[in-house]
């Protein structure tokens, strides 16, 4: 009986439901519209056409897209359209009632004509990026006549697009920095707001970061873009020969550096990612009060001018802190993760049988280098270097940036692995990589760099209070 009562049960739940999806009523779509009937683009701009259907209750809103012409523009699944080449197109919206809108579709140059990029790195940036550029310059010989590359530090960014703006030349189309020369310039306003101008190109770049690239793009308030990415540091690299009992902490270091005076090396924090790693870290190690504030940092000051006592001078590269590393005139330097496997890839300054370590309870002060562009440029390059950026951030120009471990990963956009880079690339940093490392990247918690304006009140105070030996 009680098999009946459930069967009959089921049978009206059955009934219930068909009477309901019966009563709801297909709604025929009677028309179609546009937000713009013709639309302007450039070279890899994007724009996302606003779709409205008639009646706006309407259960029929399957629609296909078109294009006449997919050499100079393609539109995808949601209405995005992306512009290729230079031409036109009409593209066309069909709902499923056969109704149709249409929008013609203009790509205009990037450039009039072929322009000269003058880019500036003060990140050691190129290293990771030139063979990328140099692919956009082949791929694209009507944007681009020829790249200039120039190296300079980031103390120097600031003082020479300000010389540039004041007497309206600018001659410098890009910069790529870490934190310092970012900071510097947004304190100095001589960049360019990309961000959010620079939607139009990649309107789902925040999406795609890395969660530490993300936060790192957020503290450049939109004056720069981040291209690649590192966990950064603080770390150590040492040679194993000279050092048998291995710093674990802050104090632990300083009691090796009094016994082995001029031994240790770190170079400026200004200019150098590995300096800035370790200034940054020290107020998490050491328990300051606020890590983010320089001005509460009262044991970090501390340390390190007591550290200083044992330091012969501070460099303001970090290649030279592994050039003595390497010559055994310094047994222990500042560090992080990219510069150590770089460095024993390369063995051009110190050999791969050299080890690094990390303090107990170390944060990672996340590392990113950044592009930027001058105010003032004209449009021609203003439109190249948009599109070179764009090209920048495609999966196959972010794998190039494993490079030879120099800012390890590299990649500023998910999932890029390894097994994209090159395959040089890969068996050279499969090679170099330790397992210690990568449970480091894994284990330890994370933080940004200082934002902007406590980025330069931190370098001013490390100057001042800690630096009297800087040497170029």
């Amino acid at each position: 009986m009680k098999k009946v009562v459930a069967l009959l049960v089921c049978v009206m739940m059955l009934m219930t439901i068909g009477l309901q999806v019966s009563a709801v009523k297909a709604v025929p779509v009677t028309g179609i519209s546009l937000d713009k009937s013709v639309v302007t683009l450039v070279h890899d701009q994007i724009y996302d056409l606003k779709i409205t259907l008639t009646p706006a209750n309407t259960t029929q809103k399957f629609l296909t897209y078109s294009t006449s012409n997919k050499n100079v523009a393609t539109i995808g699944a949601n209405g995005r359209i992306l512009g290729i080449n230079a031409g036109t197109t009409t593209i066309t919206v069909t709902t499923s009632g056969k109704q149709t809108a249409t929008c013609k579709v203009t790509v205009t140059k990037a450039a009039s004509q072929p322009v000269k990029l003058s880019i500036i790195d003060v990140a050691g940036n190129l290293q990771l990026t030139k063979p990328a550029i140099e692919n956009f310059k082949t791929a694209n010989p009507t944007l681009v006549k020829s790249i200039e590359y120039i190296v300079l530090t980031a103390p120097e960014i600031t003082a020479k697009i300000q010389a540039q703006q004041a007497a309206k030349n600018i001659e410098n189309a890009m910069v790529l920095t870490g934190f310092d020369g970012l900071s510097a310039g947004i304190d100095a306003g001589i960049w360019e707001q990309l961000w959010p101008a620079f939607k139009d190109r990649m309107p789902n770049l925040e999406s795609q970061y890395q969660q530490g690239a993300l936060k790192a793009f957020n503290l450049g308030k939109g004056y720069g873009i981040t291209i690649t990415f590192c966990p950064g540091g603080p770390m150590f690299t040492y040679n194993p020969d000279k050092v048998k009992t291995v710093p674990k902490t802050p104090a632990e270091l300083l009691a090796w550096a009094k016994a082995n005076p001029g031994k240790f090396l770190y170079a400026r924090p200004a200019n150098s990612g590995p300096g800035r790693s370790f200034l940054q870290g020290l107020p998490y190690v050491l328990g300051d009060k606020n890590p983010k504030d320089p001005k509460t940092w009262t044991k970090t000051w501390a340390y390190l001018k007591e550290l200083d006592k044992y330091i012969d001078y501070y460099p303001t590269g970090t290649g030279v802190t592994f050039t003595e590393l390497g010559q055994e005139t310094r047994y222990i330097i500042a560090s992080h993760v990219g510069w150590d496997v770089n460095q024993r890839i390369l063995q051009t300054n110190i050999p791969a049988t050299y080890q690094g370590f990390f303090f107990d309870n170390t944060t990672w002060i996340n590392d990113a280098h950044f592009v930027c562009v001058p105010k003032g440029l004209d449009n021609d390059r203003k439109n190249v270097v948009y599109a070179l950026i764009t090209y920048l951030m495609k999966p196959k120009s972010q794998a190039i940036t494993y490079d030879n471990g120099y800012f390890y990963p590299g990649p500023a956009i998910k999932n890029i692995p390894l097994t994209l880079a090159p395959a040089d690339t890969q068996k050279k940093v499969t090679a170099a990589m330790r397992a210690e490392y990568d449970k480091a990247i894994k284990d330890f918690p994370n933080e940004t760099s200082l934002d902007p304006a406590a980025m330069v009140v931190a370098f001013d105070m490390w100057d001042k209070l800690v630096g009297a030996k800087i040497k170029k």
